[in-house]
Parts: structure tokens; sequence; C-alpha cells
């Protein structure tokens, strides 16, 4: 949630990130039918947004790219792979193991099965499909277009990349483990 405001700060406009995909009831079945390989029509799904991190648009890094041929694609990274795990297991993870159910969790299990690993609650196998995901931008993102960041760099690399200036205020830090695991038990909008 830090990196989505602190594009909405820079660019002055939405970045979907998945608690866009809540209020939006319809973007489950767009999500599950990208996973399934269907056809989707990424600039109408984005209509609104000025850009798009997190999951589960960076699953679909290489068709988002391909749909916006003059944006830049950010690889956001942790400082390892075992502070990405352990970020990961403890919030992500455990949500989705905690919704089991409906839209959302066919959306969830398509995209992790297709597009990382099924075994999310395997910290090797996770881990694995981490560091693949990672090494796959690296090798195939046009050099020109790719971003590397992760959230102990702050503003600038993201400025550069933008073009934009370096705001004077402190860069976000919102969505600690504590606040990601209270929205979760406050629990998705009903229907979700």
């Amino acid at each position: 949630m830090s990196l989505k405001g602190a594009l909405e700060r820079l660019l002055g406009a939405p970045c979907y990130h998945m608690v866009e995909v809540f209020p939006r009831p319809a973007h489950f079945g767009l999500w599950t039918a990208a996973a399934r390989g269907e056809p989707v029509d990424w600039r109408a799904l984005f209509a609104g947004f000025q850009a798009a991190v997190d999951w589960p648009p960076s699953a679909f890094w290489k068709e988002i790219a391909a749909a916006f041929p003059d944006s830049i694609i950010l690889l956001s990274t942790r400082d390892s792979a075992e502070s990405w795990w352990k970020s990961a297991n403890e919030t992500i993870f455990r949500a989705a193991a905690a919704n089991r159910t409906g839209p959302m969790a066919t959306m969830v299990d398509s995209i992790f099965e297709a597009r990382f690993t099924k075994a999310i609650h395997d910290r090797e196998a996770a881990i694995a499909a981490y560091e693949r995901h990672n090494a796959d931008v690296r090798a195939t993102a046009p050099r020109d277009r790719l971003v590397e960041w992760t959230p102990k760099d702050g503003w600038g690399p993201l400025c550069k990349a933008l073009g934009l200036p370096v705001p004077a205020e402190p860069f976000p830090h919102v969505n600690s483990t504590d606040e990601f695991k209270a929205r979760v038990a406050a629990g998705p909008p009903p229907g979700h």
C-alpha cells in the first residue's frame, strides 16, 4: 500500500492494487479469466487508473506491459527472499487461506496455480516462485523500461523513472503486518 500511495501522490491519479478489486466484483472474474489464458481488455480493466502495482497485476506484468508500451515496468522487491517470505506468509498467504469460498477464492487459486505456485504455504516452493518471477522480469523486461525498487529506496528511483521531482514529504509507510491483519479480520466486502 505504501507504493500505491506513493504512485498516487506522484501521478495525481489512482493506482490499481488488490484493494481495488473488492469494490469491483466483476474484476474477480476478469483476473480468473486472465489466469486461465483468456483474453482480457487491459485498457478497460484499468480505466481510470494511472498505474498498477502489487498483486494481481504483477502476475500479468508481461501482458499489461504489452498493452501499455510506454509504461515503466516496476520490479518491487524486498531486501531478501526471506524477508519477502515472512511478510507474504503472515499477510497475503494467511488471508488467502482464510477466504476459501466465492469469486475471490476462485481468483486467488487460479492465479497462484497459473502464475506462481499452488504451494503458497510451503516456504521453499513460495520462495522459489518469488525468485523465479524476479529473475524472469530481470531477464525479459526491456532494459529501458525496467525500474528495480525496494521500499528503502524511497522516492528517488520512482521520480527518476517518471521524470518527476522528488516530493518534500517523507515516503509513505502504510500497510504494516498489523494493519493488514486488522483489514483481513474485518473481512472482505459482502458477496466476495
